[in-house]
């Protein structure tokens, strides 16, 4: 989905530094293509094989990179009519030759304030590996679709901030887990304490003071809660399986980014060797018809016609240049570091071969999906705990006390050991714990559709980029073909215009023609394989350990399995734990026990078994049904007389 591209704001007089708007592009979209990719990098590039990006078979998982927005016109123009001049040369920021122009390329009169800047300081997850720790801080050239998805998934701040998260989500599994043990509280208390007594009338008070110390300490240890602790590490298990799906999901999109960026970077590139060779081709052609101006072959306005042409490719080479620097720019907010010498990267693999398996790998891969069904497993613990609420618990309480008999002096103590089970549960409050668990079911059969919506949102996605792939790299052929004709076509017509058979328009005619081949061309291979990309992530395949098995990658249940039981008794939590889940099983309600009901719902949807059918590829020569050969064709029948 784009942003919306905002105007610029009017302004008086004309601003010191250029502005430009650009539309972002997001959401989770991925790539792909073949071998064609090769027709990105320049004819003069020498391509470099890097390691093919391919998963094992059971392995888990955008559109166009957008150019840059042309710059808007300022909307403080003054509205007086200007004879013979325009915006260009006479605007003292444009790009051209001026002595009256700001140099924003020289010392800037704003190094007062850098003082002022963000304090910069490198700092890296410990679990970076030290390679790409180490290209990150010297901000090495990336030259490898392979080195720029590492630094992405390593490097990307918004990855980093989610892997965050998830850690935070697994701390409160913890938290969850210590409600089924004891927990043992004390307190300290010095206290000086005096008081005064009023006696008759003629006498002193009594005045009595004193200090004191005492102690104490309270151990708690829950018994049954019916379910209420066990409902409670539910949710928590339950979050942290959500934000795991939403990391995958962020791990994807760092990655789909990283591949448009890259392929983005290849398409501008070759978008400036097209513009060139297209200039460079018209100032040929405009020298060669001077030549022949000379010894009059041709007109003036034939040569007008060319010097026309050239200027707009001259521009057209401008245009080109911005949207490469552009690409380059947003190539250093998605990987970390400038693009190098780009190689071509080697094809994508999929792990599926029909659009009906790809459905069916995507209901279990796809983070849309899993992270629809953890949020309903969260809604559904909480139901559980509601349920449980209505129930008693019982808990033990055991207490020491250490004392004074007296409120002003130690000498004499007091000890105390009391030891109770303490049964508690709700009588009556006017049906407030029967509204939350009609509150929390309501939440819950909400989530449940929400699941339902995921599921088609996933297949929806999943088709549209699936036919999207397949018809994009169906069309590489046909855009090549008409690159081949086109060229020829131009080569063929500058022979005609020379021996007077064609105008100098139909040449330039055709020359136009040969480059929206060449552009064409040129951006279909890299939507074809930006394409198949989407199709990586919609199945839910774009992912590290897919793209590159054998490369180190996070795992966000490392720091689980080592602390997720930290602060566990051995025995204790675990039996008190079994005796809550029993406890909560007998005391649910309506068919939904209070804890071990962690499967993932069924679908409801009417639609849910329904899928759509891919788009159907018929060869280039099978499009349309031949014509008929004038010898094929009936006879025409015979007209009617005409009337006198």
């Amino acid at each position: 989905m784009l942003r919306p591209v905002l105007p610029s704001r009017p302004s008086s007089r004309p601003s010191s530094r250029p502005s430009s708007h650009r539309a972002m592009a997001s959401g989770i979209t991925l790539l792909a293509a073949g071998t064609a990719c090769l027709a990105l990098a320049p004819a003069a590039a020498q391509p470099q094989q890097s390691a093919p990006m391919q998963g094992p078979p059971s392995g888990p998982t955008a559109e166009a990179p957008s150019r840059a927005q042309s710059r808007a016109p300022s909307q403080g123009l003054s509205s007086t009519p200007a004879t013979g001049a325009g915006y260009g040369s006479d605007d003292p920021d444009s790009g051209g030759d001026s002595t009256g122009g700001d140099n924003t390329g020289g010392d800037s009169t704003d190094a007062p304030y850098d003082a002022d800047r963000i304090a910069f300081r490198p700092e890296l997850p410990e679990e970076t590996p030290a390679d790409v720790a180490e290209q990150a801080a010297n901000g090495a050239p990336v030259t490898s679709l392979t080195e720029a998805l590492r630094l992405a998934y390593w490097t990307t701040p918004s990855l980093l901030a989610q892997r965050s998260t998830v850690k935070g989500a697994d701390y409160r599994v913890t938290q969850a887990r210590a409600g089924f043990g004891p927990k043992l509280n004390y307190s300290l208390a010095t206290t000086i304490q005096r008081d005064s007594f009023d006696q008759r009338l003629g006498r002193p008070p009594l005045v009595f003071s004193g200090w004191t110390t005492t102690a104490s300490a309270v151990l708690t240890q829950p018994l049954f809660t019916f379910g209420r602790n066990a409902a409670q590490e539910r949710n928590s298990l339950a979050q942290f399986d959500f934000q795991k799906q939403v990391l995958r999901s962020a791990e994807q999109q760092a990655l789909l980014d990283a591949i448009t960026a890259y392929i983005g970077v290849l398409r501008d590139r070759a978008s400036v060797t097209i513009a060139k060779d297209n200039l460079a081709a018209l100032e040929r052609q405009l020298n060669d018809n001077r030549a022949r101006l000379a010894v009059r072959e041709v007109t003036a306005t034939d040569v007008q016609q060319i010097a026309t042409r050239v200027a707009l490719g001259q521009a057209q080479v401008y245009n080109a240049q911005r949207d490469a620097a552009s690409s380059e720019a947003n190539f250093l907010r998605m990987v970390g570091v400038p693009a190098g010498e780009l190689v071509p990267p080697n094809p994508l693999q999929l792990p599926v071969r029909q659009l009906e398996e790809a459905y069916a790998y995507a209901e279990t891969h796809s983070p849309i999906v899993l992270a629809a069904q953890a949020r309903e497993k969260v809604s559904r613990a909480s139901v559980a705990a509601a349920k449980a609420d209505l129930m008693p618990r019982i808990d033990f309480q055991g207490s020491g006390n250490l004392g004074t008999q007296s409120a002003y002096d130690d000498s004499r103590r007091t000890r105390e050991l009391r030891g109770q089970f303490i049964i508690s549960g709700p009588i009556f409050e006017s049906g407030l714990r029967r509204a939350r668990v009609s509150e929390a079911m309501a939440a819950n059969d909400a989530d449940w559709r929400l699941l339902d919506g995921s599921l088609r949102e996933s297949r929806a996605v999943l088709a549209a980029s699936w036919n999207d792939w397949q018809a994009q790299q169906a069309g590489i052929a046909s855009y090549r073909n008409a690159e081949a004709s086109a060229r020829k076509a131009y080569e063929g017509a500058i022979l005609q215009q020379r021996a007077g058979l064609i105008t100098t328009l139909d040449v330039l005619d055709l020359a136009r023609e040969l480059l929206v081949a060449r552009s064409n061309s040129n951006t279909a291979i890299a939507n074809a394989y930006i394409a198949k990309a989407r199709v990586l992530a919609a199945a839910g395949a774009l992912e590290q350990a897919w793209l590159m098995p054998d490369a180190a990658r996070h795992d966000p249940d490392a720091r689980h399995r080592r602390k997720g039981h930290r602060g566990e008794i051995p025995v204790v939590t675990h039996a008190f734990r079994a005796l809550d889940a029993a406890a909560g099983a007998m005391g649910a309600l309506d068919g939904i026990a209070a804890v071990g009901n962690t499967a993932a719902r069924p679908v409801r949807d009417p639609a849910g078994a329904r899928t759509a059918a891919p788009i159907v590829i018929v060869p280039a020569d099978q499009l349309v049904p031949p014509a008929a050969s004038p010898a094929d064709r009936p006879p025409p029948s015979p007209s009617a007389p005409p009337r006198p």
